[in-house]
């Protein structure tokens, strides 16, 4: 009998060991996105995530209440994460921290061969890069955040009429922005497109092969499966103190 219930406790021991090295393991693969809990910079980060299969967790921070919406419960973690350039969005993949969204996107991107594979695509993804960048500041701070965006819808129209038609003419009748093969970029595209899509559909009148664009993104299976889960962040598209901050 004592025999018996030695190498049962021994079992039990070495179970809980084995598990608690396992559940520790798990906890130091899991990746960890950090970003306010809206989606702006992080969107393309997520859908970038799931379209690679990549298991992560989203740690969402939210601002204050009105009319300061501040950034409090950020501030208070801000510097004990170990991040060595603490800012939003942050990723944390084991050893490994990035901020600035553009860095998280090569990080994963490289990863899977996604930043191009000629010098010429290469450098067409750096271009696409900063413009989906160019496209993103231009919308958000200069225009959703203004006070006075209504009187500047007009004229706000207008650009983004330009940069669109600039955008659909480098995408002509491919499938991606780059070529054949989908690339970083592409998710940075689509999040900047599907935007401006949610704030005037109207924009995409002329621009069919930016809605095809769209709509050949979201059938991606992986993209699919992730916008009809519960996980995908519809709204809001912006922080509240924005002036537009997207639909429910």
């Amino acid at each position: 009998i004592m025999v018996v219930m030695w190498c049962v406790y021994v079992c039990v021991y070495v179970w809980s060991v084995v598990h608690e090295i396992t559940c520790a393991v798990c906890k130091r693969m899991t990746l960890k996105l950090g970003y306010w809990d809206i989606r702006d910079l992080a969107q393309p980060i997520r859908l970038l995530l799931k379209y690679t299969n990549t298991e992560f967790q989203n740690v969402f921070y939210s601002e204050g209440p009105p009319p300061d919406y501040n950034e409090d419960q950020w501030k208070a973690v801000k510097f004990s994460l170990g991040l060595t350039l603490p800012n939003l969005p942050y990723l944390i993949d084991g050893d490994v921290n990035i901020t600035q969204s553009n860095a998280i996107m090569r990080y994963i991107a490289r990863k899977h061969n996604l930043c191009g594979r000629t010098d010429k695509e290469v450098i067409m993804v750096d271009m696409l890069e900063n413009e989906a960048m160019d496209l993103r500041n231009g919308f958000v701070l200069d225009f959703c955040y203004n006070p006075n965006m209504e009187a500047m819808k007009p004229d706000y129209l207008k650009l983004a009429r330009t940069r669109l038609q600039k955008l659909s003419s480098v995408l002509g009748d491919k499938p991606w922005f780059v070529g054949d093969e989908i690339t970083f970029p592409d998710f940075l595209l689509y999040e900047r497109l599907e935007q401006h899509r949610l704030f005037d559909p109207s924009l995409f009148n002329d621009f069919p092969n930016l809605l095809t664009f769209l709509h050949r993104f979201e059938a991606l299976p992986a993209i699919k499966s992730y916008m009809a889960s519960n996980e995908f962040m519809v709204y809001p598209v912006n922080g509240y103190g924005a002036q537009w901050i997207g639909q429910k």
